[in-house]
């Protein structure tokens, strides 16, 4: 490929900003975004998911823009929008469909439209082609082309990266999949698996999130059940983890915008064909529900009403800033719906986000001088579980409550005038 291909990436968050910079050492890459702030923000080296470091922002030489001109020309439009669900758990096409429609209106003869956004099988040439088709009054297959990359992006995740992982990559012709692998494999060595066709690429990636989503699920039904067995699940899973073949998986909440939302994809689709995924929707039902068993624990073992509790964490995932999703919001409505006055903080969250997405007001430290019934640990964020005993104990009250929900302090040695309680 020449170095002279433009590609345009159209969503530049987890995904598409670390795809656009590394597409961008053997392109010309043009990033798009609505958001006309997040675009300042990167033409000023700042990335507000902490994936990019201002260096590499800086030495780009990435052209970002809300202006969806600027796109007019590429070779190769990258599509990376979210794919979430709504209040019912049912997908929402919004954002991609809306992505469709402007790269359709940019859109030239012989390019190429590659999706990584997450999306059910068939999705891509049902939904998405006719879109674009609409827009530019092209025919896809005949004046342009489909492709479909799923990303595997794990935000805070500095081994597993575009890099060193295994990139699916599947084209509308067995040519056009030629051309995106040789796309992708430049930045990852040609570490690359050819799908069949789009269809197959697109269930490959439906299911990995929903397997891990249902292996958590078991593990959080089993601390469940210890813990009306008066069991230790952490010792359990341990004792059970020496078998060679044990599936080593921990109980936890489960938030973010890929294993949450993901299985509902699939179990959409799944229902469209006349099947109902069984499987796929229990694990999502006791995933879902995990917040509320954390709660209702905590609120078992605090006063009646009126307890002070401080949640250490409300990102979705330990070390980094990502607040979508996230099933600590839920923890701590439930206890203030009990009558508990909760504190929240968080060193990596944005203050202004978690209001506007929660209603939750952050601390802006955890130095002060009130002592909590409770001191709740909701995400091993490395600031967090590097707490000594002392520190944590200096939180909280004659005979407080410290619930380490995130297992971080599980070798720690408390005073005797504390309770733990784990999940």
């Amino acid at each position: 490929m020449s170095k002279l291909s433009r590609i345009a990436v159209i969503g530049l968050g987890y995904v598409g900003l670390p795809l656009s910079v590394a597409l961008a050492e053997h392109h010309s890459v043009i990033g798009f975004a609505i958001d006309a702030e997040r675009i300042d923000q990167l033409r000023r080296g700042h990335d507000r998911t902490d994936e990019i470091s201002p260096e590499r922002l800086g030495g780009a030489g990435i052209e970002w823009s809300s202006e969806s001109g600027a796109m007019r020309g590429a070779e190769y439009f990258i599509v990376t929008v979210p794919t979430p669900v709504d209040d019912q758990n049912i997908p929402d096409l919004s954002a991609i469909l809306a992505a469709s429609r402007t790269v359709g209106a940019e859109l030239q003869p012989g390019a190429i439209v590659i999706y990584e956004s997450t999306v059910w099988p068939g999705l891509t040439e049902e939904e998405c082609a006719p879109e674009l088709e609409r827009a530019s009054g092209l025919k896809c297959g005949q004046d342009f082309h489909l492709g479909y990359s799923p990303e595997r992006i794990n935000p805070g995740d500095k081994e597993h990266t575009l890099r060193t992982i295994i990139k699916i990559v599947a084209g509308d012709t067995p040519e056009i999949a030629a051309r995106i692998a040789a796309l992708y494999g430049a930045i990852n060595g040609g570490n690359i698996y050819v799908a069949p066709d789009i269809r197959t690429a697109e269930a490959a990636k439906v299911i990995e999130n929903a397997q891990r989503d249902i292996n958590i699920a078991f593990v959080n039904e089993v601390a469940q059940i210890c813990h009306k067995l008066g069991l230790s699940s952490a010792e359990v899973l341990q004792a059970a983890g020496t078998k060679w073949n044990f599936l080593n998986f921990t109980p936890g909440l489960v938030g973010g915008h890929c294993i949450g939302v993901d299985p509902y994809y699939l179990a959409h689709r799944a229902e469209q064909a006349g099947h109902r995924p069984e499987v796929i929707l229990a694990g999502r039902q006791i995933n879902d529900s995990m917040g509320e068993f954390v709660a209702s624990h905590i609120a078992e073992q605090m006063p009646a009403s009126g307890g002070r509790v401080l949640v250490l964490g409300l990102t979705f995932k330990k070390n980094v800033p990502d607040l979508r999703n996230s099933l600590v919001a839920d923890i701590v409505r439930l206890l203030k719906a009990a009558g508990h006055i909760v504190d929240v903080h968080d060193p990596l969250a944005d203050t202004a986000i978690a209001k506007t997405l929660y209603g939750i007001n952050l601390l802006p430290d955890i130095a002060g001088p009130e002592r909590y019934d409770c001191v709740a640990g909701a995400v091993a964020h490395d600031s967090y579980s590097d707490m000594t005993a002392e520190q944590i104990a200096g939180l909280l009250r004659e005979d407080g409550l410290l619930a380490d929900i995130a297992g971080m302090w599980r070798t720690l040695e408390l005073p005797a005038r504390l309770r733990r309680w784990q999940l």
